[in-house]
């Protein structure tokens, strides 16, 4: 069984849907019960013994630097995350990659999965009774990773780090730099070019019972975990949308990025009693939105 070299964790992106909170700061770096979440991790990581861990920055990399000290993690940085889906950070990650841990900062772990000895790649997942819209995998005979769909019921489902095998990293950059390039290729997940590849990239299914793995994709998320959030969202802009309405923080529900006409996030969406608000961080100024907006 090999040793795990480091672990990469993936912070570059922008979190548009974590709206506004990731409009003032990166997603990882966010405070969750009482732990900025990727210092939970990255702690959680050093703990098991892994001796080196790796940041991939983007959005608002300099927030970032701290760690450095705080922390002796390496920070590698990804120039293409607003152009780029996350198969630029693990380019951006190329050289280190080896028996590794690719992990994403926005997750928090109740109990730490890491271990400094793993003998296969792997996908942390777990089972989602129902239908769900959720990647849902399948596995063969000899228990790899057969077939992944984008929503299904009654089944397991990406959620979490994974790791990678030496032999699974040196496959995997192998065929990302003969597609690298392509114009197709930008926006893809680094799930969906190995969705495409299942036959060569040997990967297992690592199953986790509930309330191990948590992942927030919005504010509301964030607020049914920790409660703390309904109160007080430490976002600026959601308290002065909440004084200019005259109403407590918990009262602005189903917050959601307000989309400009470029696509970019201009400002965040949310609805208070029975009505539909937007506050346009650009204009800095808030306005009543229709049901069609």
């Amino acid at each position: 069984m090999p040793k795990v070299d480091n672990a990469i964790i993936m912070a570059a992106g922008t979190s548009s849907r974590f709206a506004p909170l990731s409009y003032e700061k990166p997603k990882a770096l966010i405070e969750v019960k009482g732990e900025i979440l990727i210092e939970r991790q990255i702690r959680q990581i050093l703990d098991a013994g892994v001796p080196e861990v790796c940041v991939v920055t983007g959005y608002k990399a300099e927030q970032f630097s701290y760690l450095e000290k705080r922390f002796g993690v390496k920070l590698l940085h990804n120039p293409d995350y607003l152009t780029r889906n996350n198969n630029a950070s693990v380019w951006a990650a190329r050289e280190t990659l080896r028996n590794s841990y690719l992990c994403s900062a926005d997750n928090y772990f109740s109990r730490s999965p890491f271990e400094a000895w793993v003998d296969e790649a792997y996908y942390a997942a777990v089972y989602a009774a129902g239908e769900t819209r959720e990647w849902c995998m399948e596995e063969d005979e000899a228990g790899f990773i057969s077939k992944v769909t984008v929503g299904g019921a009654n089944a397991w489902v990406m959620l979490g780090h994974t790791f990678w095998s030496e032999r699974f990293s040196r496959s995997f950059l192998r065929i990302l730099e003969e597609e690298y390039d392509r114009p197709e290729t930008a926006g893809k997940l680094w799930e969906t070019i190995f969705m495409a590849h299942l036959d060569e990239l040997k990967m297992r299914i690592r199953r986790y019972p509930p309330d191990e793995i948590f992942e927030f994709d919005t504010l509301d998320e964030l607020r049914d975990f920790d409660e703390s959030y309904r109160s007080c969202s430490r976002s600026a802009l959601l308290k002065r949308a909440a004084e200019e309405l005259k109403v407590p923080e918990a009262a602005l529900t189903e917050i959601r990025a307000l989309p400009g006409k470029d696509a970019a996030a201009l400002g965040f969406r949310f609805r208070c009693g029975d009505r539909l608000y937007g506050f346009e961080y650009d204009k800095q100024n808030l306005v009543s939105l229709s049901e069609n907006d």
